[in-house]
C-alpha cells in the first residue's frame, strides 16, 4: 500500500523526481499543443513548411540579388536555409514557450505539477516543426545537387545548443510574463528583429568584414543563436563557411547562462505563479 504524505515543503526537495513522476503531462502538453496549432487549417502541417520557405525566398532577394553578398560557392536558397532552419526552430520555440504559462493558466490556477513542464513541452513542439523542415533542406539540397559535409555528424551538437538557447529564453520570458503581461508585445518584435541581427540570410564571415563595424563584432556573438546558425551550415555545408571559434564560445557561454539563470529565476518565482495569473 502507497501512503501519500502532505508536508509544508515537500515539494522542494522533490521537485527533480517530480519531473520525472510528471512525464506524461509532459507528454500530453506536447502533443496537445501539436495538435491544436494545426486544428482547423486547410493545409494542416504544410504550414512547417510554408513559412521558412517563403522567409528563405525574402531573404535570398535581399541579401542574394539585390545586395549581392557572397555565397561562399553554395546556391544562396540553400545558404539561407542552412540558417533559416536552426532560426524558424529557435523563434517558433521562444515565442511559443514564452506564452505558454499564461495560455495555461487555468491549470496553474487549479493543480500541483511542476511548472517547468509548461515551457519545456513547447519547445517539444516547435522539435516537431524543425524536423519537418529539415525534410524540405534534404530536398532543396538534393535539387541544387549539394552533398553534405563529412562535419554533419557534429550537427546534433548544434541542435542541442538551439534547444537550449530557446529554453533558456523562453523561461525567463514565461516567468516574466505571468507578471508583466506587456512582454506579449515584446516577444514579437524580438523576434522579427532578430531576424535580422542573425546570420540567416548571411554568413558571420560576410557580417564580419562587410556588414559589421570593428566595434561591434564582439557584440554579435552576444546573440546566443548566432554561434549555432554557424554551426548548422558548418555542420551541413563545410568547406568555406568556417566555424569562429571565439564566437561560437562565446554563444556557448550566453546559452548556458541563460539556462542557468532561467531556470534559478522560474523556480524563484513558481511559487506565485498560480497567485499571479
Amino acid at each position: 500500500m502507497h501512503h501519500l504524505v502532505i508536508e509544508a515543503g515537500g515539494t522542494d526537495r522533490q521537485y527533480w523526481r517530480d519531473l520525472w513522476r510528471y512525464r506524461e503531462l509532459f507528454y500530453f502538453l506536447a502533443w496537445r499543443d501539436i495538435l491544436v496549432r494545426y486544428k482547423q487549417t486547410v493545409i494542416g502541417v504544410a504550414w512547417a513548411v510554408i513559412r521558412p520557405l517563403l522567409t528563405m525566398l525574402i531573404l535570398t532577394v535581399v541579401f542574394g540579388r539585390l545586395a549581392k553578398l557572397p555565397s561562399g560557392g553554395v546556391p544562396y536558397p540553400v545558404l539561407v536555409f542552412c540558417g533559416m532552419l536552426p532560426w524558424h526552430f529557435f523563434a517558433t520555440a521562444f515565442a511559443e514557450s514564452s506564452n505558454s504559462l499564461v495560455a495555461n493558466a487555468n491549470m496553474i490556477s487549479k493543480v500541483y505539477f511542476p511548472r517547468l513542464v509548461v515551457p519545456a513541452g513547447s519547445v517539444i513542439t516547435s522539435f516537431v516543426d524543425f524536423m519537418i523542415s529539415g525534410l524540405l533542406l534534404a530536398g532543396l539540397m538534393a535539387f541544387y545537387s549539394v552533398a553534405p559535409s563529412a562535419h554533419i555528424v557534429a550537427l546534433p551538437l548544434f541542435i542541442v545548443m538551439a534547444f537550449a538557447a530557446a529554453f533558456g529564453v523562453g523561461l525567463w520570458v514565461s516567468a516574466l510574463m505571468v507578471r508583466y503581461r506587456d512582454f506579449r508585445y515584446v516577444v514579437p518584435f524580438v523576434v522579427q528583429f532578430g531576424l535580422y541581427l542573425s546570420p540567416v540570410g548571411f554568413t558571420s564571415n560576410v557580417a564580419a568584414s562587410a556588414v559589421l563595424p570593428e566595434a561591434w563584432r564582439q557584440l554579435y556573438w552576444l546573440n546566443p543563436i548566432a554561434g549555432v546558425i554557424d554551426g548548422f551550415r558548418w555542420s551541413i555545408l563545410g568547406g568555406p563557411h568556417a566555424l569562429n571559434g571565439p564566437g561560437l564560445v562565446l554563444s556557448g557561454a550566453v546559452i548556458t547562462f541563460l539556462i542557468l539563470t532561467g531556470i534559478r529565476y522560474f523556480r524563484r518565482t513558481e511559487k506565485t505563479f498560480a497567485d499571479v495569473i
